[in-house]
């Protein structure tokens, strides 16, 4: 159900909740500014509540929606086969997975990203963008039926490696947005307490089951939801976006890729988290705007980065000699998802020998293709840097647009 009156939306309400501070790890101040209790979120149930949006607003939600579809069918048109789109769509996927990650202030560039997946030491943001990566996968892949197993599964993925022990668990304790490590008392927003958690998913999932909302608002008024319970001890921003992949694809508004939706949020992250607190107060509108924006965003600067890529490649393509049958075609195909590649790589890949992977990196070197980049005897690595360009400057894109 959809009509212009929007006064429905149930906001938050607060409940007390005591709190006491370990004298051992606070200063005088700072007891005294987090002492008594404290106001934690009560989530509304949204299970069944009436969606209400503006005329308006209802045509723009609409038109986004088919302008991802009109997107992910471009790609696929553009590029053939799925054996072809293959690459891009990883492509598209890492891109997401590290403006994600940006929105939470980590940063990487898009050959230390290359090298984590090469399994090649790299800083600690890169680690956690690769994580980022599997996170994404993991929603993308489970997103036939969305619900607590499945979200608890995209948690696993984002943060074995970096926080293991609170990885795929719904938090046992209370946790605050700003203010400071010692208290809530301070906080940007105090999500409910930890007992209030499963209740509040289980309410979401039902909402997610929903099929009377329209897709876009359906997924922002969801992933609003989410960021508003803030399920979990960490990762709650990345695994809430993630959780937007699954209901896109499950939707069937992406079949073929990854829509680079994070980017967009990206260019307004003041807005976009103006947007979490009105729909915390009882206005949906804004969040559903939110990502009306950023689809739009993401659409037409995804368009622009499949373009030059795929014109990036077909350029290796002509540049390059080789029999027809030669694995240089299928390594040049897979440089868009992965511009740093070594010898195990290639060789794992197309399961071939060392010696037929080094022929044809030195096919592709040769061809002004790639260019080694370690400057070492042993475990040697080759990039190319047009490819890394054309992602690093749709990274730099994003950062000027919101600069702005």
């Amino acid at each position: 159900m959809v009509n212009a009156d929007r006064s429905a939306w149930p906001p938050v309400t607060y409940e007390e909740r005591p709190w006491s501070v370990h004298e051992a790890y606070a200063s005088r101040t700072q007891l005294r500014r987090h002492a008594g209790p404290y106001s934690a979120a009560v989530v509304p149930a949204i299970e069944g509540q009436p969606v209400r949006l503006s005329t308006a607003l209802q045509t723009e939600v609409a038109d986004a929606a088919h302008e991802l579809v009109r997107f992910d069918a471009h790609v696929a048109a553009e590029l053939g086969s799925d054996g072809e789109i293959g690459p891009m769509s990883a492509v598209l996927l890492r891109t997401e997975s590290a403006a994600s990650s940006q929105i939470e202030n980590l940063t990487v560039g898009a050959r230390q990203l290359a090298l984590a997946e090469l399994g090649e030491h790299t800083n600690r943001n890169a680690r956690i963008v690769t994580a980022n990566v599997r996170s994404m996968q993991a929603a993308v892949e489970l997103s036939r039926s969305v619900d607590g197993d499945t979200i608890l599964a995209m948690h696993r993925e984002l943060l074995t490696e970096s926080d293991a022990e609170h990885a795929g668990q719904w938090r046992s304790e209370q946790v605050w947005i700003g203010g400071g490590s010692v208290g809530p008392h301070l906080a940007d927003f105090i999500p409910p307490h930890s007992d209030r958690v499963q209740e509040a998913i289980d309410d979401l999932i039902l909402f997610v089951h929903r099929t009377d909302v329209p897709a876009l608002a359906h997924i922002a008024l969801a992933h609003a939801q989410f960021e508003t319970i803030h399920p979990f001890t960490n990762g709650n921003g990345r695994t809430g976006r993630a959780l937007v992949h699954a209901m896109l694809s499950g939707k069937g508004l992406t079949r073929h890729v990854t829509v680079p939706i994070s980017a967009g949020l990206l260019v307004r992250t003041k807005s976009y988290f103006e947007a979490l607190t009105a729909y915390r107060s009882g206005d949906p509108e804004p969040i559903v705007r939110q990502f009306v924006d950023a689809t739009c965003y993401a659409t037409g600067s995804g368009a622009e980065l499949v373009s030059r890529l795929s014109a990036t490649r077909m350029s290796y393509r002509e540049r390059t000699t080789a029999r027809s049958d030669s694995f240089v075609w299928r390594v040049i195909d897979t440089l868009v998802a992965q511009p740093v590649v070594n010898t195990t790589y290639v060789a794992d890949r197309f399961g071939i020998s060392g010696v037929a992977a080094q022929r044809a990196i030195d096919r592709l070197v040769d061809s002004g293709v790639l260019r080694e980049a370690s400057n070492r005897a042993r475990n040697r690595v080759w990039q190319a840097d047009e490819i890394l360009g054309a992602l690093d400057d749709f990274a730099a894109g994003i950062r000027r647009v919101r600069d702005r």
